[in-house]
């Protein structure tokens, strides 16, 4: 039986309903107690013209009194006394004139009319309209055959929309609504109009209708459900029927409406609708058409719910999202994505939404780093974090117990948090109130002794549609072609604080963190990190001592492993050095903790931090030397470091020429082959131009301590090899890449070269704004050369 209860031959139903396939080409089963025709009708349309809805135009009108015997006598003279010109409105409720003078000086109520006819005139080619009005007739002339059928049908439309508003709106035996409507929806489909308004005027009366009165049983609900299913075909529901729909999902989930009606309306809702904001969180919580109804992403919310209420559960959701990505290997549809991600992140939202508002009269984010309060009845004004364990945490606090009051551990709905009464912190942060970025989450989340995991329990409903949609999530994150824009739209951490600080969330949506750590396209891994400076991205959240790492570092291994992985390093990721300092100054334990029990991404970048001179102090560097020395894995990397060094010292002695030239056609292998052969530390001028070296050789650019000028014309070498250059060649003077293949993104990168005086960059890929970028960023920067590229 189903959730509403019904006939004692529900279970079987059920089953027979759950059996058919989803999408398209189910049929509802003999004997369906719906009372109302099947639910995919054929759109009938009428053969001929189509026309634009008119609301508006310019006509000319005449008015004749007569008794209606001698209307026929009338009509076949010659002349009429005399036609005014008019500029009409087709108004919701009557005819009007925007000069109500005349002929028109009353407007005429659609209830008036009692007919609407088309006139041909025998003697004069006049296209004419007949309007009879009790006591009369009004004549409407049009300029041609097109205006005139345009108006006539037009007129018809407004006078039947406003009957069935009228008849619709006071309705007593429901069998006779129920006819009326169909007989609505037919008009609508048949109609030559062709208008947004001609199908959506409908859905709204209806729409009307079913909120005006909610003592229907479930029967009336289904049969008008199914009676108004063609026009939804092609129309989204107004916000009132998406409410009404709602409530049908939640009420009889397992209803053959559900998946023959709602599954087309739902596809063209995540088809259609448009998820670009500039404001990036409500973008993903509402997209632009939910921003505007947001009952829509609602109603898409309950379907996919209701359909993991059926017997298979979540292998129908996930048949429904691999119909809309649908069967190749790239979706057709590009707004599917978004929208999905709006309704997921939504739906995750609502189920913390108990505990978001519990936290009405906390400071914000931005205010725990700003260290503000503002003016109002927020008790108490004092900074909120979450608490989890650290025994690093407790000896801080045991030793600073003089220094400050002692911790108040409050619950506010099974959320623990800890209010510092700490004059010192807030001083710190009141001198930082001008900084506009919002504090990391780590620093939001930080762990207490109190409690060894989070107290967040969630209702059994909202546990339901938590799990349902990081499933979704996790789905998602299945298809190659969705990665790169699912991580993009996920980079921000777009989730509310008390989700990250819930272990089942963090635990289930780790899947997808770690497809992106898996995935080798760098547009994807590089979401990993953080959006900008001064917020954590997932990187941070996943890492030992994050709020989410549940597994002693080993997915933290996996992103470092793909976000600076030897190879990427002289590919894409150019950020590599300053990604080094980062782990250096805040995830130096972990690497060195995970290098220790063998892991080789972690012994890799001990020695990048050691190869690069990452670490100033002599005693960390002798703690990593001995980390490295303690495992098989890290002694030969370490040892091939060191066998690397001698050759670097060996190439930077002072000594060897000042100036270099390669000859043409030389590649990448033959520059590292001259240069491992003697010692160039004196080495100023190098030329490569017209020879045929890639981005590869920056390795070996960058191990030149004295280079002030590189000539690179006519080369290979591009974007890739530019940043790595930038990084480590700060002293440059003089650059040529005059007809290289670089672009835009590896010449904003020379903005961090402040010794360049000369650049040349004629015959390039360079833009105007890039150019203008670089001239505010290079102060010293005296001869350029533009010529051949946009910025010239």
């Amino acid at each position: 039986m189903d959730r509403t209860g019904g006939s004692g031959g529900g279970s079987d139903r059920r089953q027979t309903e759950e059996s058919k396939p989803l999408l398209g080409e189910m049929s509802a089963p003999e004997g369906n107690k719906m009372g109302a025709a099947p639910c995919r009708r054929t759109l009938l349309h009428c053969n001929g013209m189509r026309y634009k809805l008119l609301q508006e135009g310019d006509i000319q009108v005449c008015v004749i009194r007569h008794p209606r015997t001698f209307l026929s006598k009338i009509l076949t003279s010659k002349f009429l006394r005399r036609w005014e010109p008019h500029h009409l409105t087709l108004a919701d409720n009557s005819v009007a004139s925007a000069t109500p003078t005349g002929y028109m000086e009353n407007s005429i109520s659609y209830s008036a009319i009692e007919d609407v006819q088309l006139l041909s005139w025998e003697n004069a080619p006049k296209y004419c309209l007949q309007l009879t009005i009790p006591g009369g007739t009004v004549l409407l002339q049009a300029a041609n055959s097109y205006l005139r059928d345009q108006w006539f049908h037009s007129l018809q439309w407004k006078k039947k929309i406003y009957k069935y508003k009228k008849v619709l709106s006071n309705p007593s035996r429901w069998e006779v609504v129920l006819k009326e409507i169909r007989t609505l929806v037919d008009m609508a489909l048949t109609s030559p109009l062709q208008d947004d308004s001609i199908h959506q005027a409908p859905l709204e009366i209806v729409s009307k209708l079913l909120s005006e009165n909610n003592n229907l049983t479930t029967q009336d609900h289904e049969s008008i459900i199914v009676a108004i299913a063609p026009l939804l075909e092609n129309n989204h529901p107004p916000p009132d029927l998406c409410e009404f729909f709602c409530k049908h999902c939640r009420e009889r989930p397992r209803s053959m409406v559900v998946i023959e009606v709602f599954t087309p309306v739902v596809q063209r809702i995540l088809k259609h609708n448009m998820a670009c904001f500039t404001n990036f969180t409500e973008s993903l919580l509402f997209g632009q058409d939910f921003g505007k109804c947001p009952r829509l992403r609602l109603f898409t919310q309950e379907y996919i719910l209701a359909l993991n209420e059926l017997n298979a559960g979540m292998e129908v959701v996930k048949k429904f999202i691999h119909s809309m990505h649908g069967p190749t290997g790239q979706c057709p549809h590009p707004r599917v994505l978004p929208n999905l991600v709006a309704v997921c992140l939504a739906a995750i939202y609502s189920c913390y939404e108990e505990f978001i508002n519990s936290r009405d009269n906390s400071p914000s984010l931005k205010e725990i780093r700003n260290g503000c309060q503002q003016q109002c009845d927020r008790k108490p004004n004092l900074p909120l974090r979450l608490l989890h364990t650290s025994p690093d945490l407790v000896s801080q606090e045991a030793t600073l117990t003089e220094s400050r009051l002692k911790p108040v551990i409050v619950t506010s709905n099974e959320i623990h948090v800890e209010v510092e009464r700490n004059n010192t912190a807030n001083q710190k942060m009141t001198a930082n109130v001008g900084n506009d970025s919002e504090p990391n989450l780590i620093d939001c989340l930080m762990v207490s002794p109190t409690c060894s995991t989070m107290s967040i329990e969630l209702s059994a409903q909202a546990d339901r549609i938590l799990g349902c949609y990081v499933e979704i999530l996790k789905m998602l994150s299945d298809y190659d072609d969705w990665r790169p824009a699912l991580a993009s739209l996920l980079q921000p951490i777009p989730f509310p604080k008390e989700a990250l600080a819930h272990e089942k969330f963090t635990k289930e949506l780790k899947y997808v963190i770690q497809r992106f750590a898996e995935d080798p396209r760098q547009e994807v891994h590089s979401c990993l990190l953080s959006v900008r400076a001064g917020k954590d991205g997932w990187f941070q959240l996943y890492s030992p001592g994050g709020v989410a790492c549940d597994d002693d570092g080993e997915l933290f291994a996996s992103m470092v492993r793909v976000c600076n992985n030897v190879h990427i390093l002289m590919g894409s990721c150019y950020k590599t050095k300053k990604f080094l300092l980062s782990l250096a100054e805040n995830k130096l334990g972990p690497c060195m903790l995970l290098a220790l029990r063998g892991n080789q991404t972690m012994v890799e970048i001990l020695c990048l931090m050691l190869e690069y001179n990452i670490i100033d102090n002599n005693d960390t560097q002798l703690q990593i030397i001995s980390t490295l020395e303690s495992t098989d894995v890290g002694k030969r990397m370490y040892e091939q470091l060191c066998d690397r060094q001698r050759e670097l010292k060996e190439l930077q002695r002072k000594g060897g020429p000042t100036r270099l030239t390669l000859p043409s056609k030389s590649t990448d292998a033959d520059l590292a082959r001259l240069l491992s052969s003697g010692s160039f530390g004196n080495l100023e001028n190098l030329s490569l131009a017209f020879t045929n070296v890639t981005s590869a050789c920056a390795e070996h650019l960058i191990k030149l301590p004295s280079l002030k000028q590189l000539n690179l014309w006519s080369t290979q070498f591009g974007d890739a090899g530019l940043r790595l250059l930038s990084e480590h060649l700060t002293m440059l003077q003089v650059l040529n890449l005059c007809e290289t293949p670089v672009t835009d993104a590896g010449l904003l990168a020379l903005s961090s070269m402040k010794s360049l005086c000369s650049l040349n960059m004629n015959s390039t890929k360079l833009s105007a704004d890039t150019y203008e970028d670089l001239k505010a960023k290079l102060p010293n920067l005296k001869e350029v050369d533009v010529r051949y590229t946009e910025a010239w």
